[in-house]
Formats: C-alpha cells, sequence, structure tokens
C-alpha cells in the first residue's frame, strides 16, 4: 500500500452531516479529486493492487467511475469502458449488455451495463470503483464480464467497507478500509 497516499486520501476526507431528516453521514471525497498530487498517484496506486496482472480494459461504474477507471486504466497500459446505470442521465443507444445488481446500501437493485461492441471474449478485465460496501454494482458488473466471455482480474478500490466474504468474492484489493477514516 501507498503510505504517502493513503495518509492524503485520509486527510482529505470528510464525513458530512446533510442535515435533518437524514438518518447518516455521507462521505464528501471531493477532496481527492481537487488535489493534483491524488489525482496523479491513485490510478497507478490502484493499478498496482495487481501487480501481477495486466488487464487489457478497467471497468469503472458511473458516475466517480467515469473519473476514476480512465487513470487506472492508463496506468495499466489498458482501455478503459465505462459501466452505465439504466435509467441514469446518459441513456445508452447502442447494444449494451446489462445485469441486475443485489440490492446496493440503500436496498436499491439497479441494472449496470456496459458495450456490448467493446467487451470481448479473452479479454482481461479490472474493475474499479471508488467505495465498495455491499458490492452490488460491481457482482452485477462480475456477471457482465462471466457472460462476455472475458475474463475477472479482480477488482480495486479507494474504499472497501465490505464484509469481508464480498471482498474474497469480487477479489477485491483496496488502498483504505473503513477503519482508516476518521
Amino acid at each position: 500500500m501507498e503510505t504517502v497516499l493513503s495518509r492524503r486520501l485520509v486527510e482529505l476526507f470528510e464525513w458530512i452531516d446533510p442535515g435533518p431528516g437524514s438518518t447518516h453521514l455521507v462521505s464528501d471525497i471531493s477532496g481527492w479529486w481537487r488535489d493534483p498530487d491524488v489525482l496523479a498517484r491513485v490510478g497507478p496506486a490502484l493499478a498496482g493492487l495487481f501487480p501481477e496482472d495486466r488487464p487489457t480494459v478497467v471497468i469503472a461504474p458511473e458516475v466517480t467511475g467515469l473519473l476514476l477507471g480512465p487513470l487506472v486504466a492508463v496506468a495499466a497500459g489498458a482501455g478503459f469502458l465505462p459501466a452505465y446505470k439504466d435509467g441514469g442521465e446518459r441513456r445508452r443507444a447502442g447494444p449494451t449488455r446489462w445485469a441486475e445488481t443485489p440490492p446496493d446500501y440503500r436496498g436499491r437493485r439497479l441494472r449496470v451495463g456496459v458495450d456490448r461492441r467493446r467487451l470481448n471474449p479473452g479479454d482481461r478485465v479490472l474493475l474499479v470503483d471508488d467505495w465498495v460496501d455491499t458490492g452490488a454494482q460491481l457482482d452485477a458488473l462480475c456477471r457482465v464480464v462471466r457472460d462476455a466471455g472475458a475474463g475477472l482480474i479482480g477488482a480495486a478500490a479507494l474504499v472497501a467497507t465490505c464484509p469481508p466474504a464480498v471482498a474474497a468474492r469480487l477479489r477485491l484489493r483496496a488502498l483504505l478500509t473503513g477503519a482508516d477514516l476518521p
């Protein structure tokens, strides 16, 4: 683990109280994206969590994944493929390979998908996300990868707060755990 980067991620992280009526605090990771040193280090650090593997494509779910995924892909020498949420702001017009998520941290079931023309049999896929709590979106993306005949290397995240069984199932490696955050 990159201790300098990990320390900086912790320093820039905040819990925000959204106010009356809220049942929980909200994570604020916007400081991570504002810091040029974090932006320069985060892609190589996440790609470096799987030093023995060479992905051909990195897949990351919208919205934060559209920023984080390309940083990891460049560092890994791989292509990038965004994963879209059905019903989101970005409507998919082309052929899309979809999978439904198990319930996420809010109890929602989503459909996530990737461009069917861009994920090929034989691809070696690294999934990337900023925060993994239930692993619901990554579970669905694992099915998308498998259904395409591609191989899953694993998943890399900035923060993992999921149970160990979920991390094992996803082959998840992360820079921080929930215990690392204030």
